[in-house]
């Protein structure tokens, strides 16, 4: 017979951003509690809302399935003793299996006489097995934990009420003082308790007590009741799913309603209604059909439409206040020009240990020019790179920032803008924070992209002299992001820039220019350089990760001597596209063969002389030939076709080790051979460290 099972945990509001995490864990760990305890099932429906995490189960096996099981233990020799006594490891083990030793059996194992014992388990029914659902209730994990009462307990929220229901049995068990039964609570204001009969009944026993359980459902309520206003009034309400998901998970029985403010707040940018509406208030804002914003808003009421009037006032009044204090930041912030709040940054500090705001500026300036003169910005692109990163910060002490942190870097490209400074300059301020998430926006002009990577560049570094480096899940600065933020916009812009180089060229300008910078933080530049770029290298094997790449090639073109983010991904990309090929296995084996018997003091070396006249055999000229001929080609061609001429070595190669001894008697001879394949291992690291590669 197949049963249904009901686990409801009842609670206090969960913060609306961990209502979709949670149920998803939730379901995760019942699924593996049932796979570890042989409990069969047909399906796991959720439900969740801010006051309760659910499941539905359907179709649960009556009990476990039975195991018989042959346990095997110590070898013969090991269980009885000379004299054909049981030894205490015989015992043990018998004990341990729940078994005596007059169950023992011996079979024969490669040669060998050991110890067996059989198992017989009898399935548990499902009831017991379902009380350990306690366990996995208890197991969870939440971003942020609290006790309550004198528990030391630690939950999401705590704990209300609990429903453990197996078709129509209270399935017993607690967690601190709250035991299972059948109760559940509906609405806080318009419902109240409700018994529940059975697992079939629980979805519709909530939504007569006005709680729609089902999280789908409740968004699929209220995106249909946002578009009924809209086709209402003839708007048009970009329905942003993330704060659809975020509404959703703050209400259990949604209504929609169309609220109002003054038209005046129109001449505020429209950014700054935006975060004021969205971000702040979780209103849904309005376009009409030309996609000008209006005066009106979007929101979702918990509860139903009774003396909704109040509820528009009252949210209309609380956007008010907030537009008004946007609507005079924004005056007041247009009384001052551009110097006045540059000036202002001299007393803001970047952070106590590394210095001020306009000393991060400057440094980064001088890492912004040289980054654009390395990548080929032109003349016009220079000069606006270098007045974006003068005054590229200056938005942060605005009263409109100040007041709405999260457009730092959009007021700065509209504050620009009515200043009179160049759209390129504007967007480049903007643009310098993106991007903000793993997976968020890049900059899309060159200025923005050369000012996003200095800014970031001269953080990483900074922080790193003063030993501020993130460890474990420790990374107050956001290190890491910028990091691989910096990866994904040379990736996109395809800019070849060698990190290393480019930190000894910073340290030698950071000198000439007299920059002011912490002595001893300064003195540390050079110590960190190796650090940084092995930090940047993770940001790089992070982004391989995001692409499923083979762990040997990452090794292999990560562990290589190269500093540029771009040819490490280009020559990934190389090694991905022939490593199905038939010969693949081969080339690299001859191209590792080489690499092996290259030392790092040749590898070093400014040239490396090869004497044809030295040459005893044909296999010498051949190879001598082959690697001229990629030698000739090498810096035009790709990455990928680079790969393919080394690769077509290979035949010429395994020819060359046949017909000689590369450590000859004679010096002369033995040098000169191990100079030739020093030149062809010259050529293959710029692949990567083949040696890392699996190609058994």
């Amino acid at each position: 017979m197949a049963h249904q099972f009901l686990l409801e945990i009842g609670l206090e509001e969960i913060p609306a951003h961990v209502v979709t995490p949670s149920i998803d864990q939730l379901v995760e760990r019942t699924k593996n509690y049932l796979a570890e305890q042989r409990i069969t099932f047909d399906s796991i429906k959720p439900f969740s809302t801010p006051r309760r995490l659910a499941l539905l189960i359907s179709g649960l096996a009556d009990k476990q399935p039975d195991v018989e099981e042959e346990v095997k233990g110590p070898a013969k020799r090991i269980a009885r003793d000379k004299d054909g006594n049981w030894t205490k490891a015989a015992q043990g083990f018998a004990r341990g299996q729940g078994a005596s030793v007059d169950d023992i059996i011996f079979k024969e194992l490669k040669g060998e006489q050991y110890v067996y014992v059989q198992k017989h388990e009898t399935g548990q029914p499902v009831s017991e097995v379902l009380t350990g659902m306690k366990d996995v209730i208890m197991a969870m994990t939440f971003p942020t934990m609290m006790k309550w009462g004198s528990y030391k307990f630690q939950y999401i929220r705590p704990i209300r009420w609990l429903i453990a229901l197996l078709d129509d049995e209270v399935l017993p068990f607690s967690i601190l003082d709250i035991s299972t039964g059948r109760t559940s609570q509906g609405h806080r204001f318009l419902g109240h308790e409700v018994e529940i009969a059975r697992p079939a009944d629980y979805e519709e026993a909530l939504t007569s007590q006005f709680v729609i359980a089902d999280a789908a459902k409740r968004k699929a309520k209220i995106r249909q009741q946002i578009q009924a206003l809209a086709t209402e009034h003839n708007w048009t309400i970009d329905i942003d799913e993330e704060l659809l998901e975020e509404v959703n998970n703050l209400v259990e029985w949604p209504t929609a309603f169309a609220g109002h403010f003054d038209a005046k707040y129109l001449t505020i940018p429209d950014e700054v209604l935006i975060t004021s509406m969205k971000d702040h208030q979780r209103f849904f804002y309005v376009r009409d059909e030309a996609g000008k914003l209006l005066p009106n808003f979007v929101s979702v009421r918990n509860g139903n439409d009774q003396h909704l009037d109040n509820v528009i006032a009252g949210n209309e009044k609380v956007l008010t206040a907030r537009l008004e204090d946007a609507m005079f930041f924004y005056e007041e912030d247009q009384k001052h020009d551009i110097d006045f709040y540059v000036n202002k940054l001299k007393s803001v500090s970047f952070h106590d240990k590394i210095g001020s705001m306009t000393e991060h500026m400057k440094r980064t300036g001088i890492i912004a020019n040289l980054i654009g003169q390395r990548v080929g910005l032109s003349e016009t692109e220079l000069a606006d790179l270098q007045r974006a990163s003068e005054i590229y910060k200056f938005d942060l002490v605005t009263g409109m920032v100040g007041e709405f942190a999260e457009l730092q870097g959009v007021m700065g490209e509209k504050y620009a803008l009515l200043f009179g400074e160049k759209p390129a300059v504007a967007q480049a301020i903007r643009e310098h924070y993106m991007p903000v998430s793993a997976d968020g926006s890049l900059p899309q002009s060159n200025v923005g992209a050369a000012l996003a990577i200095a800014d970031k560049y001269d953080s990483i570094t900074a922080f790193f002299a003063a030993d501020m480096i993130p460890n474990g899940s420790n990374d107050p600065y956001a290190l890491r992001r910028q990091a691989f933020g910096i990866v994904r916009i040379l990736r996109d812009r395809k800019w070849h820039l060698p990190l290393l180089k480019m930190g000894q060229d910073f340290e030698i300008a950071l000198s000439n220019k007299h920059v002011e910078f912490n002595p001893e933080l300064a003195a540390n530049l050079a110590s960190s350089r190796k650090r940084i770029q092995e930090f940047m290298n993770d940001r790089v094997r992070q982004w391989f990760a995001g692409q499923h790449v083979r762990h040997d090639i990452v090794d292999a073109v990560t562990s290589a001597d190269t500093t540029d983010v771009v040819n490490m991904l280009d020559d990934a990309a190389a090694l991905v596209a022939h490593v199905d090929d038939s010969n693949f296995k081969d080339a690299i084996e001859a191209l590792t063969r080489v690499a092996r018997l290259t030392k790092q003091d040749l590898l070093d070396a400014p040239s490396l002389p090869v004497d044809p006249k030295l040459f005893e055999n044909d296999a010498e000229q051949k190879l001598y030939d082959g690697v001229n001929d990629v030698k000739a080609h090498f810096d035009d061609r790709t990455p990928e076709q680079n790969y393919q001429a080394l690769a077509n070595l290979q035949p010429v190669i395994d020819a060359y080790f046949e017909a000689n001894m590369v450590m000859d008697d004679n010096e002369a001879i033995r040098r000169n051979r191990l100079n030739q394949l020093a030149q062809l291992t010259k050529l293959t690291i710029h692949l990567g460290d083949l040696k890392q590669l699996i190609v058994k």
